[in-house]
C-alpha cells in the first residue's frame, strides 16, 4: 500500500535519506514488530517504532504501572499508576501515530505460548527484565525462524545484539544463537533485580532507542547488522564497545549434538 499525503509529510526526513527513502519507508509500513516488555526498554522502543511508521506493533506485558516505573518508563504518567501497561502503551502509540496498528497481549510470555505469539510477527524486540522470558523468546525465535533484537540493562550498563539463527555467516558456519552467547540462565537469585540493584533512568532511554534503530536497520537493510556482535554501553565512562561472538557447536539448539529441544 503506497504512502498517503499525510504519511509523506510525516516521514519526510526518512524519505530524503538515501539508505531509507520511499522503498525503505514502505518496508517499515509493511512490518509487524513484536515488542516484549513495555518497561524501561520497551517504553522508548515503542515510541520510536511508532514514530518511524512501523505498520503493526504488538506489545506483550502482563504488568500494571507503579509509581517507581515512572523514573524511566517515559510513556506513562502519574495518572496512569495502576493501569495495565499494554493499555497505556497502546494509547501512547496511537496518539503519536494513528497510522500504526497496535495489538496488545496482556500476558506473561512463556515457553508454552511464545512460539504461537512470535509466529504472527516479522521481527521480535525483547526488552524483558528476566532470564526466563529472554530464553523463552530467543528459543521461540530460533524455532519460528524470526530475527530477534534483544537488549538488557544493568545499573549503569546495557547490552544489545541481533540474532538471526536461520542464516549462515560469511564463513559458512551457522549464525550464533542466544545460547551461544549465554549458554544457560544464571542461578536463581545470583543476579539482583532492578528493584534490588537500581538502574539509571536515562540509560533505559538510550538502550531502548538503540533497539529501535536496530529493528529499523533490520527491516530496511541498511548498515552493518549486530548479528554476531554484542554492543556494550558503559554509562559511567560514556563508552560504547562492540565484541564479536560466534556459533558454539555445543549449544543445544543447532550445535553438533543438538537434540532440537531445550
Amino acid at each position: 500500500m503506497p504512502l498517503n499525503p499525510e504519511e509523506i509529510d510525516r516521514y519526510a526526513r526518512h524519505l530524503v535519506l538515501r539508505d531509507v527513502g520511499g522503498p525503505g519507508q514502505l518496508k517499515l509500513k509493511a512490518a509487524r514488530v513484536l515488542v516484549v516488555g513495555a518497561g524501561g526498554l520497551g517504553a522508548p522502543l515503542v515510541q520510536y517504532l511508532a514514530a518511524a511508521g512501523i505498520g503493526t506493533i504488538g506489545v506483550v506485558d502482563n504488568d500494571t504501572i507503579s509509581l517507581s516505573n515512572l523514573q524511566r518508563q517515559v510513556i506513562f504518567g502519574t495518572g496512569d499508576v495502576g493501569l495495565p501497561k499494554v493499555e497505556v502503551a497502546a494509547r501512547a502509540i496511537s496518539q503519536l501515530n494513528p497510522n500504526v496498528a497496535v495489538e496488545t497481549h496482556s500476558l506473561r510470555l512463556t515457553h508454552g505460548n511464545a512460539r504461537d505469539l512470535i509466529n504472527r510477527y516479522d521481527i521480535v524486540a525483547d526488552g524483558s527484565d528476566n532470564f526466563d522470558t529472554r530464553y523463552a523468546v530467543s528459543d521461540a525465535c530460533f524455532f519460528e525462524r524470526k530475527p530477534l533484537v534483544t537488549a538488557a540493562l544493568g545499573q549503569f550498563d546495557g547490552s544489545l545484539t541481533t540474532i538471526r539463527t536461520y542464516e549462515t555467516g560469511a564463513d559458512g558456519r551457522p549464525n550464533p544463537t542466544y545460547r551461544c552467547l549465554f549458554p544457560s540462565p544464571p542461578p536463581a537469585g545470583s543476579i539482583p533485580t532492578c528493584a534490588e540493584a537500581g538502574v539509571l533512568g536515562a540509560l533505559a532511554g538510550v538502550m531502548g532507542s538503540l533497539m529501535a534503530m536496530e529493528v529499523m536497520r533490520e527491516i530496511v537493510g541498511f548498515g552493518e547488522s549486530l548479528v554476531g556482535r554484542l554492543l556494550m554501553v558503559d554509562a559511567r565512562g560514556m563508552r560504547f564497545d562492540t565484541f564479536r561472538y560466534g556459533w558454539d557447536e555445543r549449544n543445544p539448539l543447532n550445535g553438533k549434538d543438538a537434540s532440537g529441544a531445550v
